[in-house]
């Protein structure tokens, strides 16, 4: 049976005490997992065996260490492999997190693809992440951007795009970090190739949640992070299609990527180290397989049933306090909840909430073209994950209560 609460005492942070004026508790309740989950003891222990026992540099050195190190990052390159259902390690590429591998696309494909006759098309709802590495495209190439409107419900508005061969690639997010929707990639994908167009997936917060596999979802790219799925920071990966990536030239130059160096010129390494240039964060990535180890154990459909039950609790629950503003669908998202209060500021109602023990997040959430499309400047946003009970939203609830008497 999955037990929140017993996953609960698998994070060391989560049973530690913290002096919080306004608690009538010490523990916290963190429900900001949207922007980084916490970790489990398993992976911290991990990462603190590797720099004990095993730590060298990978793909170098011929010594016991060196083999070592390099057999347990790649074995955590096979079991990403395995976690998204990719057909081969070598369409795995670590990178820093899911901004670098959108970053690398951006780059190592859209230059050799994109011009200024091409256009990329987004939607209303992307992360900067999402955003910002294709507006570089544009200034460089010139090739236009278009959007997929957001609906008043919160969905995407997939009847309004008007497919041309000039559309080369689609970016999208798999879930909202703002409304928690969770999109329909395979309508989408399936669209986009008929286009031939191919697709990007912004998976930051999908692959934490969400079963996925790539193959049935015939995605060509999917990037995410491993901070958000219980792993540490430093370390995410980009999935792509093998004959995409043998085509693209490499995003970062250095050791590791070449085959041969001479004064007048190199050639490239075979995948996936063609786009691993340098030393590479080796207990990111050893410590990212160790919390994909315990993420299968538990079920990513346990995982995402525990959280769907958990978010419609929270949006019946917060839905009776006077004056709050609920953003998002009532179904098909994930645990996202984005909310206002009438004439609170969401960094005062974040900061109330904080007092009383209760960690959420509040801003724009790195989606301002969202935040415009809303008509707010900001909303607070508590998000769940696998550790979250009940409880926790009735903390929530509680707080937000005290918060709107605070400034009534």
């Amino acid at each position: 049976m999955f037990s929140a609460e017993s996953i609960k005492a698998d994070f060391p942070i989560l049973q530690r005490k913290f002096p919080f004026p306004g608690a009538k508790t010490t523990l916290l309740t963190y429900l900001d997992n949207a922007a980084t989950s916490q970790k489990p003891h398993c992976v911290i222990q991990r990462i603190n065996h590797y720099y004990e026992s095993q730590n060298a540099n990978v793909h170098r050195s011929i010594h016991f260490l060196g083999e070592a190190a390099t057999a347990c990052y790649e074995e955590s390159r096979n079991r990403v492999k395995s976690f998204i259902g990719a057909a081969g390690d070598v369409e795995i590429i670590f990178t820093r997190g899911c901004t670098e591998a959108i970053n690398l696309v951006a780059r190592a494909w859209g230059l050799k693809n994109i011009d200024a006759a091409s256009t990329i098309l987004l939607t209303e709802m992307e992360h900067h992440s999402n955003l910002v590495p294709w507006q570089l495209l544009a200034k460089h190439t010139g090739c236009r951007l278009e959007f997929i409107p957001v609906t008043p419900e919160g969905f995407l508005d997939i009847d309004h795009i008007q497919w041309r061969p000039s559309i080369k690639l689609v970016a999208l997010s798999h879930m909202s970090n703002v409304l928690g929707t969770i999109n329909d990639l395979q309508q989408i994908i399936a669209q986009a190739h008929a286009n031939e167009s191919l697709v990007l997936v912004d998976g930051a917060q999908g692959a934490a949640h969400l079963p996925v596999n790539v193959q049935t979802l015939d995605c060509d790219f999917y990037a995410f992070s491993g901070h958000k799925m219980c792993g540490p920071t430093g370390v995410g990966v980009l999935y792509g299609k093998a004959h995409l990536l043998e085509a693209m030239d490499p995003f970062l130059g250095g050791g590791n990527m070449i085959r041969k160096v001479a004064m007048d010129g190199s050639t490239w390494n075979d995948l996936p180290y063609k786009f691993e240039a340098g030393t590479p964060n080796m207990a990111g990535a050893i410590g990212l397989g160790e919390a994909i180890d315990y993420l299968q154990r538990l079920g990513l459909d346990q995982i995402h049933a525990h959280e769907t039950e958990l978010t419609q609790y929270a949006l019946d629950l917060l839905g009776d306090v006077e004056g709050i503003h609920l953003y998002g669908p009532r179904h098909s998202r994930g645990g996202i909840i984005s909310f206002n209060l009438d004439g609170v500021h969401a960094h005062d109602v974040a900061q109330l909430l904080d007092r009383e023990g209760v960690a959420i997040r509040a801003g724009h959430h790195c989606a301002q073209p969202l935040m415009n499309k809303l008509k707010v400047s900001a909303t607070a946003r508590a998000s769940f994950y696998l550790y979250n009970t009940r409880e926790d939203i009735n903390r929530l609830r509680n707080a937000l209560i005290k918060a709107k008497e605070f400034f009534s």
